[in-house]
């Protein structure tokens, strides 16, 4: 009887040890996941606030405008800008091409 017992004791040791590495295991690939999330966040957030930083302010751009471009830039209304279809016009121009 008390083999049996000590038999029931070792297998359940080796069974809950087998069933807690496994869970280590999935544990640990999760937190693998995420710390590989964060450190492409982290770089996505480090580059959007450098841009931020840097090309947000208006003070900034007007200093960029006349150190870089002098009389070069105007103001434009936002409802006067256009959206081209550059395939449109590719294709156009094949098509030109090809009359």
């Amino acid at each position: 009887m008390k083999k049996f017992v000590l038999a029931n004791v070792i297998f359940f040791l080796v069974l809950a040890t087998a069933i807690i590495k496994n869970t280590t295991k999935q544990i640990e690939d999760e937190i693998f996941t995420a710390k590989e999330n964060i450190r492409v966040l982290k770089s996505e957030f480090e580059n959007v606030a450098l841009e931020y930083d840097y090309l947000s302010s208006a003070e900034r751009l007007l200093e960029y405008q006349s150190q870089y471009f002098e009389d070069e830039l105007i103001q434009k209304n936002i409802n006067d800008i256009k959206i081209y279809n550059i395939s449109v016009i590719l294709i156009r121009s094949k098509i030109l091409k090809l009359l």
